[in-house]
């Protein structure tokens, strides 16, 4: 595979072995002196999960709130009435409605990057899946996006949060921050979307959980996580 100026220099400035496995704060740190582009990066981790995503009741999905923020701006829509959608606009929603936000998105809006719904608006929000699920938009409790705490839910998803869904292929991506954050606050938000992905482990799951893990930014090489290291600190 023939590989970019960028990746041979970036390889070359931290160097590391592409196939070395390296503890979090160490992975971070090798990041961290790669030669960067223009922009800030969005940090990534991805894992390989010894589950079968076919079965049901094998299915990794959740959502956790970053205490370092994901270093982007979000915008949050709310379908909700009455007092919770006033908790919702004290809260900091970006658009607040109830069937008038739904028509909206019938229509072809989606000018947001979080639906929250409350149990109530769900009957409304439902047969909206084909416009939000392409998108991975639509309102789901597991990810804390229906419910009527609406106002925490609104503060967690404008403050930082990052959901996790494992895909056909048993892989879960994301993003835990921007390259220009502090190494302590990647490391932070790295360990709690850990946390939240081994308390997301399916009863039904055998045999070894998180197979290998990844992190990388949006232009850099990945650099290998040493999983048994990682389950280990988490026991």
């Amino acid at each position: 595979m023939r590989r970019s100026k960028l990746y041979k220099k970036q390889v070359e400035t931290a160097g590391f072995d592409l196939q070395k496995r390296y503890g979090v704060a160490e992975a971070i740190a090798l990041l961290k002196t790669m030669p960067g582009v223009k922009f800030n990066q969005t940090a990534e981790v991805a894992f390989k999960l010894g589950v079968d995503p076919r079965k049901s009741d094998q299915t990794v999905r959740g959502a956790v709130a970053l205490p370092r923020g994901t270093g982007k701006t979000v915008r949050v829509a709310v379908v909700a009435d009455g007092q919770l959608a006033q908790d919702a606009k004290d809260a900091g929603a970006d658009f607040v409605g109830y069937e008038d936000i739904v028509q909206k998105i019938k229509d072809g809006w989606q000018d947001f990057d979080i639906l929250i719904a409350t149990p109530d608006a769900m009957r409304l929000v439902r047969p909206l899946g084909r416009q939000l699920g392409p998108r991975g938009l639509m309102p789901n409790p597991k990810t804390g996006t229906v419910t009527e705490s609406v106002g925490t839910a609104v503060r967690e998803a404008k403050g930082g949060r990052a959901e996790f869904r494992a895909d056909r292929g048993a892989c879960v991506h994301v993003p835990f921050g921007k390259m220009s954050f502090e190494s302590d606050a990647l490391k932070e938000n790295f360990d709690v979307i850990v946390d939240a992905l081994i308390k997301a482990k399916p009863t039904t799951a055998k045999g070894a959980y998180i197979l290998s893990c990844t992190i990388s930014a949006t232009m850099t090489p990945g650099v290998k996580i040493n999983v048994k290291e990682l389950v280990r600190s988490k026991e």
